[in-house]
């Protein structure tokens, strides 16, 4: 045996003891000279082809794994007696590699190239019929994605299509969810036509539905896919009681798979060490026997807790949530932002309900996670996206988002419960993130100017959050925000009092009060009512704004569930009731008083304190009016001391003076956020 095979086998030895970094060392060592000289031409393709998957799945190589099948490729081509497989699955890897460069271009071109040689191989009989079908499908797959990171969501459905037309042909239910749920993804993503994405929703609901007991079991990933895509719809469309069974069940999966990852790893670990034990040149009959035999029992278990029929896929994909069957074997996200991510639908499930400690609980566990995964990427204090190393963009870009996404809803628990020092610091937490990776978390920008928005309409500076929501108007193209801007600047605007203003707010909201039932959601709309609503209030429309307001309650109440937009609706509808001298004023402004204590809610209880002194003053109850009274200026006098702390700390000014945030994004930076499964398949696949 020559040297360059004795390497070989050790690496694959190596391999199947998941000793990953010996493999590569192995592998580089034996396509390096002078080893390299005596392989054969399809040994040494397929040499870099595990080499590439190594250097892709486990470490940070991505210019050296291009370089690898780019070579293998060249290798590969002139090659008549090389397995179309290992072709295939070299345009498969290779524009996996342009996918996180950032090269769309060249992925396309690449996954082009490669269904051009699919056909070729099928119509000369090279490749059978199943195997055929299986590569289209991995292909078209991967060209959706690459048209979906363009935002051409056509082509990215039309190329879907034709990967669905090929999973029917081969009957695999598997398969058929999969394109399902991909399509369902870019359609959610582009959104363009609410009746298509009802489909969408509606045939993944009925495709996993037809699964049996048992795939439903095994397919774990494609549960998470299309469990959190189902609940990112129904979020959209503000059907929160629907949403929550989702995350319960998401929530019940994850601890399952918390548990089974961990045994998964153990039992690993234990074959590891018996094989390391099998190697060993010295063993007794009986020792080797009673090895195997345990070798045989942790392999079996492996295969049984993964879902897998073969061994090498265990050890390939080990607890990865994958999506689809090989030579797919793609997962959306990692195992772990997976997990995070569901912390996240807990914590937006809980917060409209008020349920703030298990919102703190959540953010907290996700925090602490989103920096370990940060940490291992070399992102510690300081650091900057200029450091980035390419391989490391795309998984920084999903947990640095993710990241913003905790603090957003980290700063609105802390506005609501009116800890204003909190949200200004996790606020001043968001701005520093910005800064330091301005490329990767452009997106945000729009979010931060909101929110420093809401913290200055909260701390009493209602010109300098009108400033920043209109500014957060002018960052998004998102339909939904810039409604909420327009909200949230108009409410400001009304809150400054004077004439000028309420004109203003009014320009805000006239134009979209009139038009918000073609192209708004049922959030936009309940707050557009209820600013339209108060300023019917403030120019003495105290009937038109009652009943204004009464049909915005009642959306709120029924469909949004949430307690503080339905506590404010309250409050003024008990004013109203009250200038209406309507009975029902107490009763309200108590429903409204209750709910704002729940949310620890104190602007709000002293607007209703106030509107309740003004009651017990009408109705004569002198003894009500002063315990009232006397209650309200105890919370006054907590609100501005919180106020006065927050005015007086070091980050107070910067965030509400009328400035944008100065950032320089990297044109030259190749971000690339994978939103679609497929091209984030895990690239380490069995090379045979």
């Amino acid at each position: 045996m020559s040297a360059a095979a004795g390497l070989l086998a050790l690496a694959e030895e190596a391999e199947r003891r998941c000793d990953f970094s010996t493999a590569t060392l192995c592998l580089e060592s034996a396509l390096s000279p002078p080893h390299a000289a005596s392989l054969l031409p399809l040994a040494e393709a397929r040499a870099r082809l595990r080499l590439a998957g190594l250097l892709l799945g486990r470490s940070k190589g991505l210019a050296s794994a291009k370089a690898h099948l780019e070579r293998a490729l060249l290798v590969l081509n002139p090659l008549p007696s090389a397995p179309p497989r290992l072709k295939l699955l070299a345009h498969s890897l290779l524009a996996n590699v342009y996918g996180l460069l950032g090269s769309v271009p060249s992925q396309k071109h690449v996954l082009r190239r490669g269904l051009g040689l699919l056909a070729s191989a099928s119509a000369s009989g090279l490749l059978p019929a199943g195997p055929s079908l299986l590569w289209t499908s991995n292909f078209q797959a991967q060209l959706a994605s690459a048209f979906a990171a363009e935002g051409d969501a056509a082509s990215a459905l039309s190329t879907l299509s034709e990967g669905a037309a090929a999973a029917t042909q081969l009957e695999s239910p598997q398969l058929d969810l999969f394109f399902a749920a991909t399509t369902l993804h870019v359609h959610l993503l582009c959104w363009e036509d609410s009746t298509a994405v009802a489909a969408a929703v509606a045939r993944v609901s009925d495709l996993w539905e037809a699964l049996t007991d048992e795939k439903k079991e095994h397919w774990v990933g494609l549960f998470f896919y299309t469990e959190l895509l189902q609940t990112f719809y129904l979020l959209r469309v503000c059907d929160y009681k629907a949403a929550s069974k989702h995350v319960e069940r998401l929530d019940t999966a994850v601890k399952t798979e918390m548990q089974r990852g961990q045994c998964i790893k153990e039992l690993g670990t234990e074959l590891s060490a018996v094989e390391r034990s099998l190697a060993q040149p010295v063993l007794k009959e009986r020792e080797r026997a009673e090895l195997v035999h345990k070798q045989r029992q942790l392999k079996d278990q492996l295969r049984a807790l993964c879902g897998y029929d073969a061994l090498n896929d265990v050890l390939d994909y080990g607890d990865k949530l994958l999506l689809a069957p090989p030579p797919m074997h793609g997962e959306w996200l990692p195992r772990t932002a997976v997990f995070v991510l569901v912390d996240l639908m807990v914590v937006m499930i809980s917060r409209p309900k008020g349920l703030f400690r298990e919102c703190g609980k959540r953010i907290q566990s996700g925090l602490q996670i989103i920096h370990e995964e940060l940490s291992k990427l070399g992102i510690v204090d300081g650091m900057t996206e200029e450091n980035l190393e390419h391989s490391t963009i795309w998984m920084a870009g999903l947990y640095l988002t993710l990241l913003l996404q905790f603090l957003e809803n980290n700063v609105a628990v802390e506005l609501t419960r009116s800890e204003f020092v909190e949200a200004l610091e996790v606020l001043a937490q968001m701005k520093n993130w910005l800064t330091r990776f301005p490329t990767i978390l452009q997106g945000s920008e729009s979010t931060i100017e909101m929110l420093r928005g809401q913290y200055a309409h909260s701390v009493g500076c209602f010109d300098e959050a009108a400033f920043h929501f209109l500014e957060a108007l002018k960052l998004t193209e998102n339909k939904s925000m810039q409604s909420m801007c327009q909200v949230y600047a108009a409410v400001s605007y009304i809150c400054k009092g004077d004439a000028e203003s309420s004109s203003e707010a009014l320009e805000l909201i006239g134009p979209a009060y009139r038009t918000m039932d073609s192209f708004i959601g049922v959030r936009e709309k309940t707050c557009i009512i209820f600013v339209y609503g108060l300023l019917l209030m403030r120019h003495q429309n105290p009937q038109e704004a009652r009943t204004c307001l009464a049909s915005g309650f009642k959306i709120a109440h029924r469909q949004l569930g949430n307690i503080q937009l339905v506590s404010q609706y309250l409050t003024i509808l008990g004013t109203l009731a009250l200038q209406l001298h309507d009975g029902q004023a107490r009763d309200i402004l108590k429903s409204s008083l209750t709910l704002a204590k729940t949310l620890y809610d104190i602007p709000t209880q002293i607007w209703i304190l106030s509107v309740l002194t003004e009651l017990y003053r009408e109705l004569e109850e002198r003894g009500n009016e002063l315990k009232n009274s006397k209650y309200a200026s105890k919370k006054e006098i907590n609100l501005q001391k919180r106020l006065t702390e927050a005015r007086s700390h070091p980050f107070h000014q910067e965030l509400v003076e009328k400035v944008r945030i100065k950032i320089q994004p990297m044109h030259n930076l190749m971000q690339k956020h994978h939103e679609m499964p497929g091209s984030v398949a895990n690239t380490r696949r069995r090379v045979s």
